[in-house]
């Protein structure tokens, strides 16, 4: 029997070497040999009869073969590889059925049904309790990746082996529980400790990614100094307006009283025919002041906009909705959305605090152009009404 496990070993060496894919990095030859190596540790410390751990052997060597032909349905594939070999060695018909149950209880969900079932699914997943547990699943890894197209995070390979080590493996012979499960247990503790590892150097990625987006996306956070001229430029336009609107207001103020006074104390004196000589310095005292008291007025006549807006003009950069002429008749839910629309947009923010500062700008300049033109005609006014009144005053003394 020794020579025909040497013949065994020598097909499936040359099977395994020559038609398999080179995408199997794990399931190859090593990977065989390493579980035929376990099958007769286990046998041989089980105090397996020789006939029955021969049995193990000879399927321990034939229970991947069915690889080279794709790892769909591997086992049966085996089961075909080694009924064909077994038969030109004059296996009998229920020795070759047993050796063929035994590489189907190697499929993944398969329940052993007896103690030799137990062993060589055991001897299959020797690996967990290995010290060399994470090159072995590093090249599983690989091999699926190659041979199915899946691909793992780091995150997702240490939970599915998780999973498999805690929901779906044990181990099922004496010799396995007693001194396999320990070192099996071990592995499983690296792996938590990998997976907490994992999860902390993530969690200090994603940390500085944020901080870089932060750096890198000007969107998200405006710059400082940008922050601060703009604050700056809107206060001391808002200054100057206020500044405008004070000195035409004092304006307003003195001609009001200039012309209470001249129409309750000057113009009843006028039906006097010896005040007659008084009604045309009046009229023009009159005259100026009322002209200054309408441009002081209209310096801070308020000019407010419609206040409508679609959200297609938002969305093509339209509309400045930091003015409130703009936005006075809108929606609380429109309103709201389109800031949410200009706060997300860096060049839409500050484009629209720009165009905000710019249309200030144009506003002060009016206000203070009108400012300029009333106190012009107040002083004039006065000048004119001065000379006015003492020429009036000079031509009254002369004899006629």
């Amino acid at each position: 029997m020794t020579e025909l496990i040497a013949e065994v070993e020598k097909f499936v060496y040359g099977l395994l070497s020559d038609e398999l894919h080179a995408n199997y990095v794990y399931h190859n030859l090593a990977h065989t040999q390493r579980v035929v190596e376990k099958t007769k540790e286990l046998a041989e410390n089980l105090e397996i009869i020789k006939v029955e751990a021969d049995n193990l052997e000879i399927a321990a060597w034939f229970h991947d073969a069915g690889y080279i032909k794709g790892s769909e349905n591997h086992e049966e594939n085996s089961v075909i590889i080694a009924k064909d070999f077994l038969k030109t060695k004059n296996f009998s018909e229920n020795r070759i059925n047993t050796i063929c149950q035994l590489i189907l209880a190697t499929k993944m969900n398969y329940l052993p049904q007896n103690n030799l079932e137990g062993i060589i699914k055991d001897a299959d997943s020797s690996h967990l309790a290995s010290k060399r547990f994470f090159d072995y699943t590093s090249l599983l890894r690989k091999e699926w990746e190659l041979g199915l197209g899946k691909k793992y995070s780091n995150e997702e390979w240490i939970e599915l082996n998780l999973s498999f080590l805690t929901h779906k493996h044990r181990y099922y012979s004496d010799f396995a529980l007693k001194n396999w499960s320990k070192d099996k247990e071990k592995n499983l503790a690296k792996l938590l400790k990998n997976q907490k590892k994992l999860k902390k150097e993530n969690k200090k990625f994603k940390q500085k990614k944020v901080a870089l987006d932060l750096k890198k996306n000007k969107s998200i956070v405006p710059e400082r100094g940008v922050e601060t001229m703009f604050r700056v430029a809107l206060r001391n336009h808002i200054t100057l307006s206020d500044i405008a609107d004070t000195k035409a207001n004092i304006l307003l103020s003195v001609n009001a009283i200039i012309v209470s006074l001249a129409l309750s104390n000057l113009l009843p004196k006028l039906d006097n025919p010896s005040n007659a000589h008084l009604l045309i310095p009046t009229i023009i005292f009159v005259a100026f002041t009322v002209v200054s008291m309408v441009l002081s007025i209209i310096a801070t006549r308020p000019n407010v906009t419609e206040g409508k807006f679609t959200k297609e003009d938002v969305s093509n950069r339209k509309v400045n909705l930091l003015f409130f002429g703009n936005f006075h008749q809108m929606k609380l839910e429109d309103f709201e959305w389109g800031i949410s629309e200009m706060m997300t947009d860096r060049d839409y923010l500050y484009g629209s605090l720009t165009k905000d500062l710019y249309f200030l700008g144009l506003v002060l300049n009016r206000k203070y152009k009108i400012l300029r033109l009333t106190y012009t005609v107040f002083m004039i006014g006065i000048i004119v009404s001065v000379i006015a009144f003492g020429v009036s005053f000079k031509f009254k003394g002369m004899p006629v």
